[in-house]
């Protein structure tokens, strides 16, 4: 198994084992570097409902995330990091190990297309879902204890249930990753090569610029298409795991009167947020995962692997 040419084949620089490990390096850089975004948009989107479930202004909710964070700042930063660093492992190996595998069936080259990043999001979902579960949660209740909720009492709870409630709100997660891999993985990185090839040969933009820039372009699509599914999530994932779950019609029900009573403001709770996160969220990831691969690249050259 481990002389396969999946670990071996070197041809292009690096062999796809490298690769995935350059993919995971990426994820865990953006992941410490984008906790604060990712948990203040959820707090944006959980107090879309007050503690009696009635539907609040948009500006009401942005005014109570604002509070927490002024509350507290590093309690709220770091809320839900250590699960996030962990599914890095959980999450991301079934992912891009799919991902990965799926491209060197395929055999396509450093760069995987867009079968591979379909397959890879819907075969990962059950193993990424518990994790982003316990994450929300330690989020979720914020307002009343002004505290993120301990990982073991997560976990205790949902073994009262059979561990079943850790996998609430895989549905839309599915329709999320899939967003989420053929924009950021497959589109983000054939647009950052057009803008080298035609900014990067005409301009002094540098390889990070470029990077920024094509994230940029790519951030508004993608939350465009992830931010009604990321509300179902949330709704679905931040209920109590001691009561009863909510279903994914009652999720879209629940999406759908807020935008008749809010419009579209209603709907797209977090939205620029949402976009800030995506930029600095892909700039991250691919910058990180660029420089484990030209590390790779680097290291195989000196040692005569290719």
């Amino acid at each position: 198994m481990f002389s396969s040419p999946y670990f071996t084949d070197r041809r292009k620089g690096l062999s796809k084992a490298e690769a995935l490990i350059a993919y995971l390096g990426g994820s865990a850089f953006q992941t410490v570097i984008d906790n604060p975004v990712t948990s203040y948009r959820q707090l944006i989107q959980q107090f879309a409902k007050d503690l009696d479930g009635n539907l609040v202004d948009p500006k009401v909710a942005r005014e109570e995330a604002n509070a927490v964070f002024k509350k507290n700042p590093l309690s709220a930063s770091l809320s839900g990091l250590g699960p996030r660093l962990i599914g890095v492992g959980f999450k991301r190996i079934p992912k891009f190990g799919a991902l990965m595998g799926i491209s060197y069936l395929l055999a396509e080259g450093e760069q995987p297309g867009m079968v591979a990043a379909t397959g890879a999001s819907i075969l990962s979902a059950p193993f990424i879902n518990p994790i982003r579960m316990i994450e929300k949660q330690q989020r979720a209740y914020f307002k009343q204890t002004g505290a993120s909720k301990p990982i073991l009492d997560i976990c205790k709870e949902a073994a009262a249930k059979n561990f079943k409630p850790l996998f609430r709100g895989t549905i839309p997660l599915m329709g999320h990753s899939l967003a989420s891999a053929t924009t950021g993985l497959v589109g983000q990185p054939v647009l950052q090569k057009y803008i080298q090839k035609e900014l990067g040969s005409k301009t002094s933009l540098g390889s990070f610029a470029c990077n920024l820039i094509s994230s940029a372009c790519v951030s508004p699509i993608y939350v465009a298409m992830t931010n009604p599914l990321s509300r179902l999530e949330v709704i679905m994932q931040t209920s109590s795991i001691k009561g009863e779950s909510i279903s994914v019609t009652a999720a879209v029900a629940e999406v759908v009167k807020d935008t008749r009573e809010n419009g579209l403001r209603g709907m797209f709770r977090g939205q620029g947020i949402g976009i800030a996160k995506a930029i600095v969220s892909l700039s991250m990831f691919h910058q990180g995962r660029i420089y484990c691969m030209d590390w790779f690249k680097q290291r195989n050259k000196a040692l005569g692997y290719c």
